[in-house]
């Protein structure tokens, strides 16, 4: 009851159709697309995008095909690694359906099948989660196993809910995303008390811009420092007009070595079953002319909040966002 009440604001609401039925599953193994996730639209696709960013930071440097076998190893080691995290390194909870009920129907709970029928599995050893994860993987992945719900149960029980996409990306349950302690309000006060932002850098970053805030000339709600912009993979997801989808580059050195920076090529991703990976240019080097947040494509301008000043060349493909 806890958790759905954390999740919905209460013990009568329950998940919609969408929810219910997202899972990580996918593409065609041993396909161009074998490491992609498959994730339509609706709230579960933010879940699904960070765990698809920690699959390509298995995935990308290390096979150049992938089969089902590697699909689920690359699954449940993106799964521990946010568990294992989200427990601060010491210990993770998984949680998973069985066929009893833990709880009954109460006048002040509606029961929605399977929340009251969870088991809770604590382990204090990284290896162990992932072991029992991959030996549990349909759970995460067939369809009516309600995979995505049962990822973001495992988070809550293994640390809480504060702020969902840190604790997915770090680790730290922090609604802020700047870098570092904030004793000063923007007033240039003192807080009463101070605001705790990412402390280090994650293996996968994290990269937002919102057309909406540029149009109504606001500040953007939540300014994104670079402990977040440059984590050690050069993988990102991105929240683009309140969309989550997935940045990424081949190019390990890109974060290491600044040389790497100059010109280089980044794939986009985000989940549509309709949607190839798109691979755009990008070259460190600015154009002059107009403003540029209404010349430029959403996607652009977020890559632009990471490479100020950045050109990116399409490759042939008709720009989107």
């Amino acid at each position: 009851q806890s958790l759905r009440r954390i999740l919905l604001g209460g013990n009568f609401r329950v998940f919609d159709y969408e929810w219910r039925k997202a899972v990580f599953h996918f593409r065609e193994p041993n396909s161009e697309f074998a490491y992609a996730l498959k994730a339509d639209g609706g709230g579960a696709r933010a879940i699904q995008m960070v765990v698809q960013a920690r699959i390509i930071k298995h995935l990308l440097f290390t096979l150049t095909e992938v089969g089902r076998r590697e699909q689920d190893r690359a699954l449940a080691a993106a799964l521990s690694d946010s568990l294992w995290l989200a427990g601060q390194e010491a210990s993770a909870t998984v949680t998973l359906v069985t066929e009893d009920y833990c709880i009954t129907s109460h006048l002040d709970n509606k029961l929605d099948t399977f929340t009251e029928r969870l088991q809770l599995f604590t382990f204090s050893e990284k290896d162990a989660i992932t072991n029992f994860i991959l030996d549990h993987i349909q759970c995460f992945q067939e369809e009516g196993s309600h995979g995505v719900i049962l990822f973001l149960y495992s988070l809550i029980c293994s640390r809480t809910i504060e702020a969902l996409l840190n604790l997915l990306l770090t680790g730290r349950a922090s609604p802020h995303l700047f870098n570092g302690m904030r004793h000063f309000g923007q007033d240039g006060l003192p807080l009463q008390r101070p605001l705790q932002g990412v402390l280090s850098r994650s293996d996968v970053g994290y990269l937002r811009w919102s057309r909406e805030e540029m149009e109504r000339g606001a500040l953007p709600q939540l300014q994104v420092g670079s402990m977040l912009k440059t984590p050690r993979f050069p993988v990102w997801v991105c929240s683009i007009n309140s969309s989550c989808s997935v940045l990424f580059s081949a190019t390990r050195s890109l974060l290491s070595d600044w040389r790497a920076e100059h010109l280089f090529q980044l794939y986009y991703y985000c989940g549509q079953s309709s949607q190839d990976t798109h691979s755009h240019h990008c070259e460190a080097s600015s154009r002059d002319g107009g403003d540029p947040e209404k010349r430029f494509p959403s996607l652009e301008m977020t890559i632009r909040t990471k490479w100020d000043g950045a050109v990116i060349a399409w490759n042939g493909t008709s720009p989107f966002y």
